[in-house]
C-alpha cells in the first residue's frame, strides 16, 4: 500500500480532501490517539471497505487526561502508526499538534449531559465528567475539520461511543456513527494501547476482566435475571485474580441508567480496573429478551458486524 498523505493543519486537510468532496466521494473518519493495534486496524479496514476516502486522525488529546493520568507516558510512535495505516489503505493521516487544536486563547467546550458523562468512567470519583468533555470537544473539532460522511468507533469504549452518538444527534452533525465490536487477544483480553504497560504477570491477571464479563453472559444465558447476582459472580472471578474493580456495573445500553434486571432492553455490563500500571476497561452487552423466549446473550471476541454502543 502507498504511504498516506500526512497533514498537520485544518487548511492542509481541507485542501487535500477538496477534490474528493467536489466529486461527491464518501469520506470516512477513524479518530485515534495512535499506538495502533488490531482494534484500530479493524476500524480502518471497515472504513476502507465502506468509504471512498479514509482519514485517520492521530492526536493524543491532552483535554481528556486528568492531572494524575498518563498523558506524558502515553505511547507515541508516529512513523509506525503511519506505516500501519498505509498497510490497510488509509489515504490521509491528520496529525496536528496540540497548539493547533487548542490555541492559547481556546475557551469553548462541548459537554454532553443527560446522565451519560457522570457515571462509570465519568463518575467524579474516577476520571470525572471533564474526561468526556475533552473527548466530545476534540471529536467535534475533528468532525468540523474532516466533515466525514461516516465515523468509526470501537465497542470497547462503549460509554464514549454512546456519548458521541448523543452529541451527534443533539448537535445535528450530518454524520453516520458506526460502532464495531471489540477486538480481542486470543486469550480474550480486549486490545488496548495501555496493554503495553502490563508486566508479564499482570498480563495474565488482566484476562480476568473478560472472564468476569463472560461469566455474566453465562449466568444470564442460563436464565438469571438479577443483574446483581450476575455481577456478584463476576466479582468473584476478579477477586480470584486479585483484582478490585474500579467499577463493575449493569446499565441500560442506550441511556446508561442503572439496571437491576436483564431484559427487555439490552444491558451494558461494564468494568474498569487497575492491573499493575494499566487502567483497563471492557464491557459486554446482554441482549434483550424476546417475548416468550429464553434469554439470549453473546459476546464477539474477534471483531465483525456492527453492534450497540473509549475512556
Amino acid at each position: 500500500m502507498n504511504r498516506p498523505t500526512v497533514v498537520r493543519t485544518r487548511d492542509e486537510l481541507r485542501n487535500v480532501l477538496a477534490p474528493a468532496r467536489r466529486a461527491g466521494r464518501t469520506i470516512g473518519l477513524v479518530p485515534t490517539m495512535g499506538a495502533l493495534h488490531d482494534g484500530h486496524l479493524s476500524l480502518l479496514r471497515a472504513a476502507r471497505q465502506r468509504c471512498d476516502v479514509v482519514v485517520m486522525s492521530l492526536f493524543v488529546n491532552p483535554m481528556q487526561f486528568g492531572p494524575q493520568e498518563d498523558f506524558a507516558s502515553y505511547p507515541r510512535d508516529e512513523e509506525r502508526d503511519v506505516a500501519l495505516a498505509g498497510q490497510v489503505g488509509v489515504d490521509v493521516v491528520y496529525a496536528p499538534d496540540a497548539a493547533h487544536v487548542y490555541p492559547p486563547d481556546f475557551a469553548t467546550f462541548v459537554e454532553v449531559g443527560g446522565g451519560l458523562t457522570d457515571v462509570l468512567c465519568g463518575d467524579p470519583g474516577r476520571r470525572g465528567p471533564s474526561h468526556f468533555r475533552g473527548v466530545t470537544t476534540v471529536v467535534a473539532k475533528l468532525f468540523n475539520a474532516v466533515e466525514p460522511d461516516v465515523a468509526f468507533f470501537g465497542q470497547k469504549d462503549a460509554q464514549q461511543a454512546i456519548v458521541i452518538q448523543r452529541m451527534v444527534r443533539d448537535l445535528e452533525f450530518n454524520i453516520e456513527i458506526v460502532v464495531l465490536p471489540t477486538v480481542r487477544e486470543p486469550d480474550g483480553l480486549a486490545m488496548s494501547s495501555r496493554n503495553a504497560y502490563l508486566s508479564p504477570d499482570d498480563r495474565v491477571r488482566a484476562r480476568a476482566l473478560n472472564q468476569a464479563l463472560t461469566k455474566v453472559l453465562e449466568v444470564a444465558k442460563a436464565g438469571e435475571t438479577s443483574t446483581e447476582r450476575a455481577l456478584a459472580e463476576a466479582r468473584a472471578v476478579l477477586a480470584e485474580a486479585g483484582i478490585e474493580p474500579e467499577y463493575l456495573e449493569a446499565r441500560d445500553a442506550e441511556n446508561l441508567t442503572p439496571v437491576t434486571r436483564f431484559g427487555p432492553r439490552p444491558v451494558l455490563v461494564a468494568v474498569a480496573a487497575r492491573v499493575g500500571r494499566a487502567r483497563l476497561i471492557d464491557n459486554v452487552v446482554v441482549d434483550a429478551t424476546p417475548a416468550n423466549e429464553p434469554m439470549a446473550a453473546s459476546v464477539d471476541t474477534t471483531g465483525g458486524a456492527p453492534c450497540v454502543g473509549r475512556c
